[in-house]
């Protein structure tokens, strides 16, 4: 499994119902992509569940790097370029995966908590905690799924998680979920990945 996100970070009075409109006339696109596990359409408003910014930031799960990089670079990426510029791309190697109590509710919200991978620990130890938490996330009420990642050159921990309901017992930065892609959920690979 391989992570990926990449955000756009728009303007304080911008109009959000144009991110509105665009993802619910694209976001069907993906609905059928190979190689993807999960896609959400992911939103901030400024000033709504407390977030400091309007950003639009889809988050992935793959099953394989060759559907991310046939997204990336087969045209589909070319359309948000196209219309907000080229942003960084994050990517992270998959620590786990677990389907949520909740798996078979849509999504409403998001919950991504990034945090650096401290200098000294033992990581083996380490990443053991992270996957172990990312099922403690997943038992949880309204839970959809959760997942974990990392980013080896920043030394940077993800955990994502979706929610049925906008109260999640998650830490991090709540997005809202305004579609779901989930071609191939069901073939993510579940618990830790090594």
């Amino acid at each position: 499994m391989h992570a990926m996100q990449y955000e756009f970070t728009l303007p304080a009075d911008y109009d959000m119902g144009v991110i509105r409109s665009r993802v619910a006339r694209v976001g069907h696109l993906l609905d059928d992509w190979e190689g993807l596990g999960v896609k959400t359409y992911l939103l901030r408003e400024r000033g709504v569940h407390g977030s400091p910014v309007n950003q639009y930031g889809p988050f992935y799960l793959w099953n394989t790097t060759e559907g991310m990089n046939g997204f990336l670079w087969g045209g589909a990426f070319q359309g948000p370029v196209n219309d907000f510029g080229r942003p960084a791309v994050r990517q992270w190697t998959g620590l786990a995966f677990e389907e949520g109590a909740a798996s078979g509710s849509a999504p409403r919200f998001a919950v991504r908590h990034r945090r650096p991978v401290p200098d000294g620990v033992e990581l083996a130890a380490f990443m053991s905690d992270a996957a172990a938490e990312t099922g403690r996330l997943a038992a949880q009420d309204g839970a959809v799924l959760a997942a974990a990642a990392v980013d080896t050159r920043a030394w940077e921990l993800v955990h994502f998680s979706l929610w049925e309901h906008d109260a999640p017992g998650a830490d991090g930065d709540l997005f809202q979920v305004l579609h779901l892609s989930a071609p191939g959920r069901e073939t993510l690979p579940r618990g830790r990945q090594w």
